[in-house]
């Protein structure tokens, strides 16, 4: 069996005038998004902020901040990140799933044009409001803001909003001239850069003593046993077998029924089901911050990651989730109406409704190993900060997003050198490939 050369498929990108461009000119977009995270808006005190986030900075907070590669625990211009777009777009897919009218247009060039343009006015509205409710929330941090009033409100409010319609102009280059999905790359640069101070904070409790070298290692076998989980997992689908009949020429004679298959992911939901999970959640614990009531306090206490009441909520959430995403996104119908127009057919269900309805029941069946994957991975790392007694730097949400970003660049990759009959990366006897997820996830 024929095994591709990694070394030699790199340098096929060299020789491929095309996909070095579009790597070159994504880099170039990666660098300036990284420079403007350093740009800090007027009139914050970024030591100010950076210590709230050390001390009160988790929950829905820390999540928001890590999608956003720390910009708004620093306050920079691009503190919103591409969330803003993010939201739009999920909020756009959910609207085409109740609302026939935009689910007609998402089946025409002209119609996905309209509701692009939708989006990107959604993208404006959600980043005023979020960044209305960031000024406020800097006013209320003890020395955050030197001059608080109106005039810094609405300052943050266009110095944030530009912003972020600049990282979702930057995400738009990217997916169009780019390589891979922009919104996905721009959040996959973010959490990674944030990785490697992540290790060196980890090695630096066995210096200290915080940490043994035997719980170090430990702690190491298990991240490399949740990478490969996460990327098994990705990878991972439920294929059934279609026959399209094929015609030819000569005499009339009908051939033998191309063979096919139709790859169903056991995880169709992605990472959004955790994050929707995690914003509920957190809920009690961002009103008794607000409120300031003790009695609403205790009760968010309740809600403390590392409780039991907190892990029996988010498994349930989790999983509540992750069904109803995977029916929002899935439309079984509408993949059993393309099959049936292309002549295709199940073996053994009839086309139309009843191959509607089992496709229907193979995603019921496979959606549960996904949440419960999904549920494993997002609560695993609470229970390694406990039973190693250490915060643990690499959640499974992050994971999930960088491994499948990198396996969907890595696919895109691959398309580009397999069209100018390069070896790429992945093997041919094998059959070994890599499945894109849905660009409106965004992740």
């Amino acid at each position: 069996m024929a095994q591709p050369n990694p070394m030699a498929a790199v340098g096929n990108i060299y020789r491929t005038p095309e996909l070095w461009q579009k790597i070159t000119f994504t880099f170039l977009c990666l660098v300036i998004y990284r420079v403007g995270s350093h740009v800090t808006a007027p009139g914050v005190d970024v030591t100010a902020m950076l210590d709230f986030f050390a001390t009160q900075g988790g929950g829905l907070l820390g999540l928001y901040d890590l999608f956003v590669g720390g910009n708004l625990s620093r306050s920079t211009i691009f503190a919103l990140g591409i969330m803003p777009y993010i939201s739009a777009s999920i909020f756009m897919q959910i609207g085409a799933a109740v609302v026939p009218s935009m689910d007609k247009l998402q089946k025409d060039e002209e119609g996905r044009k309209k509701i692009t343009q939708w989006t990107r006015y959604g993208t404006v509205v959600l980043a005023a409001i979020q960044g209305y409710g960031y000024a406020l929330f800097t006013t209320g941090v003890q020395g955050a803001v030197q001059n608080p009033g109106t005039g810094f409100v609405l300052q943050m409010v266009l110095f944030l909003t530009t912003g972020a319609l600049f990282v979702m102009w930057l995400g738009e280059q990217i997916t169009e001239r780019g390589l891979g999905n922009g919104a996905s790359l721009l959040i996959f640069f973010s959490i990674v850069e944030r990785f490697v101070p992540g290790i060196f904070q980890m090695f630096s409790f066995v210096s200290t003593g915080a940490v043994s070298l035997l719980s170090m290692l430990g702690m190491i076998v298990v991240m490399a046993l949740v990478v490969a989980g996460v990327v098994t997992m990705t990878l991972a689908a439920r294929r059934i077998a279609i026959q399209i009949p094929q015609r030819t020429m000569a005499r009339g004679r009908q051939r033998e029924a191309a063979k096919n298959f139709i790859p169903l992911k056991i995880n169709t939901a992605g990472v959004m089901p955790i994050i929707f999970a995690q914003s509920l959640i957190v809920v009690p614990g961002a009103i008794a911050s607000f409120s300031g009531n003790q009695s609403i306090a205790q009760f968010a206490e309740l809600f403390a990651p590392g409780t039991w009441l907190y892990f029996t909520l988010s498994a349930v959430l989790i999983m509540f989730f992750t069904y109803f995403y995977t029916s929002i996104i899935f439309n079984p119908v509408d993949l059993a109406e393309n099959l049936k127009k292309q002549g295709g057919f199940i073996p053994g269900v009839k086309p139309g409704s009843k191959t509607a309805e089992y496709i229907d029941y193979v995603v019921s069946r496979i959606t549960l190993p996904g949440a419960l994957f999904l549920t494993v991975i997002a609560l695993m790392p609470i229970l390694l900060a406990d039973m190693f007694a250490v915060p643990f730097q690499f959640g499974g949400t992050s994971l999930l997003i960088v491994v499948g970003v990198a396996l969907d660049t890595m696919a895109q990759m691959q398309q580009h050198l397999l069209l100018r009959k390069y070896d790429g990366f992945m093997k041919k006897g094998g059959r070994v490939r890599f499945r894109g997820r849905n660009v409106q996830q965004g992740f």
